[in-house]
């Protein structure tokens, strides 16, 4: 079985309708949608009628980690043996589901997968990741990508392999979360709830990859709207912020051994590709 999860936040029901064609829930893929709204929406009572599908209204704003835990642990009970923690804001063919899986049955020490991720006009976005530095995220979001700026950011998204071959990096992003069930019971892996929003998949992503492989498999497709929220509100600017502060508190500011060591390790890895 394959489970999902969806974080709701006042989200719009074509979004919901579009996650829905896209997962297809059956038989072997349960989904979970994990409503954070102020209010249930009247345009969502549908989902509670649907087979296969579990709406949970839970009438507080838990945040994205903590509500994704909620999905996670019922996926564990039921034996799942992936789940895929999903933005609502994706599209893709139901197919790349089962792609994905066929490749993690194949590979036994993958335990997170990435889709190739493009934007509505087809560009692929660059979701692989060095883990980061203070300066990689301050550059990235307050400074012109631009001479010394721009080649900064190339580095941290790993911009040279072209995004045309399976990596493992030690971070990716978590729009599209496709975890092996066993990794996260085995070693009592979940999202870190203190991270309210923004982060948690960085932090998680990198708890993954210190048991298995973390891999960017450009073999499928998904189509992400990436609003960038932060980039518009102040609000969810402050929020990013925050967990950017939480996630250098727990692994360190400037100083992180582990982050160097990861991040050497997948330079290395593409640098001598590049030599090959």
């Amino acid at each position: 079985m394959i489970t999902a999860s969806v974080v709701l936040y006042n989200t719009p029901a074509k979004d919901v309708e579009t996650i829905l064609k896209s997962f297809a829930p059956d038989p072997e893929r349960k989904l979970y949608f994990i409503d954070n709204s102020p209010v249930p929406s009247e345009e969502l009572t549908f989902l509670k009628m649907l087979d296969h599908v579990e709406y949970i209204f839970t009438g507080a704003n838990l945040g994205y980690g903590r509500a994704n835990n909620i999905a996670i642990e019922k996926a564990v009970r039921v034996g799942a043996e992936y789940h895929v923690v999903l933005n609502p804001d994706l599209w893709f063919e139901p197919g790349i589901v089962d792609e994905l899986a066929a490749y993690a049955g194949e590979h036994p020490d993958v335990v997170y997968m990435l889709p190739e991720v493009v934007d509505r006009d087809g560009e692929v976005q660059r979701l692989c990741k060095l883990l980061p530095a203070p300066a990689d995220l301050i550059f990235r979001r307050f400074f012109p990508q631009k001479g010394i700026f721009r080649r900064n950011n190339e580095r941290y998204t790993l911009a040279g392999f072209g995004y045309d071959r399976i990596i493992d990096p030690p971070c990716l992003s978590g729009c599209f979360m496709f975890m092996r069930v066993s990794a996260l019971k085995e070693n009592d892996l979940r999202f870190d709830e203190r991270f309210f929003m923004y982060c948690e998949d960085f932090d998680l992503i990198r708890r993954l990859h210190r048991i298995g492989k973390t891999v960017y498999y450009p073999a499928v497709r998904i189509v992400h709207a990436n609003s960038k929220a932060s980039y518009r509100n102040r609000r969810m600017l402050a929020a990013h912020i925050v967990s950017a502060c939480r996630y250098f508190n727990k692994y360190g500011w400037f100083r992180d051994t582990e982050r160097d060591r990861m991040n050497r390790r997948i330079l290395e890895e593409l640098g001598a590709e590049e030599k090959a």
